[in-house]
């Protein structure tokens, strides 16, 4: 019998490793599975520990594309495959991007298409899986961040939601029976300083881990220019067109201490990527 092949997008965050290797131990012998992991340079290095422990761990084969952009308008991106040791680390395909087409920020929400979207698709097109389904790691419990328009435009599926009902204590549950977790707190996120994070997250990180904000700040130096905002503003990548040196300074007024409190940190709570940023979505 020939299998129905199916994409599974593993983002690197807890809850995408979950049902990628519940997908293979439990669906394995339905479906043949291709578990694609898309790095954009900026990931934590955990989060690429994390992906390649999985791999090896529960056997998934997880093939690793990168964005490759062509600095011509009007081309559109590729990809190339990788792997852990080869992977981008410096923010190469962010940078590539942005310097086609400017900093992304909330006003211009282009990195997760352009840098994990486009370079999957580019993928499957290549590789004869365009249109084939595609699972998503959504939760029953987050079910609300469900897209219709990828539904429709991309086959998306979502198995923690619509094969079998997994919230985030299941997730946990079963990360705390393994020998291996995302070494992440739960404020770090899988993409080091990503513009989506709330403010006191960003704070906490720019106290703490200040130079996690290097990548970003060089970008802002050297292309705020390219492509102004409509009200020709040099490009930022912060909410209420905020720098970076512009959130250091706010981060500066404040402590770790209490923004752990504001966040609502506990020891005992979640330490993994609660914000990884799926792609389709």
């Amino acid at each position: 019998m020939v299998k129905e092949k199916i994409v599974v997008s593993f983002s690197g965050g807890k809850t995408s490793a979950y049902m990628s290797q519940w997908l293979a131990k439990e669906y394995s012998h339905t479906y043949e599975f291709v578990f694609i992991f898309a790095n954009t340079g900026q990931e934590c290095e955990e989060t690429l520990i994390f992906v390649d422990r999985c791999d090896k761990a529960f056997n998934l084969n997880v093939v690793w594309v990168e964005a490759v952009v062509n600095p011509i308008h009007g081309k559109g991106i590729t990809h190339k495959v990788v792997d852990f040791k080869t992977a981008a680390r410096r923010g190469e395909p962010f940078e590539a991007h942005i310097a086609k087409s400017g900093i992304p920020n909330a006003n211009k929400p282009q990195c997760s298409d352009r840098l994990k979207a486009l370079p999957i698709e580019h993928y499957k097109k290549v590789n004869g899986l365009k249109g084939v389904r595609h699972c998503i790691g959504i939760r029953k419990d987050e079910e609300r961040r469900k897209s219709e328009s990828s539904v429709k435009k991309f086959n998306i599926i979502y198995p923690l939601c619509d094969w079998e009902e997994i919230d985030k204590q299941d997730v946990n549950s079963f990360w705390e029976g393994q020998e291996f977790t995302l070494e992440l707190e739960e404020h770090q996120g899988n993409c080091k300083t990503c513009w989506k994070k709330s403010d006191k997250k960003l704070w906490l990180i720019a106290i703490e881990e200040p130079e996690k904000f290097t990548f970003m700040q060089t970008m802002e130096d050297k292309y705020q220019h390219v492509k102004p905002n409509d009200d020709g503003k040099p490009r930022v990548f912060f909410r209420k067109h905020r720098s970076v040196n512009k959130l250091m300074a706010e981060a500066e007024k404040l402590d770790s201490v209490t923004l752990r409190k504001m966040i609502g940190y506990k020891d005992d709570q979640d330490s993994g990527c609660s914000e990884s940023c799926e792609a389709y979505l």
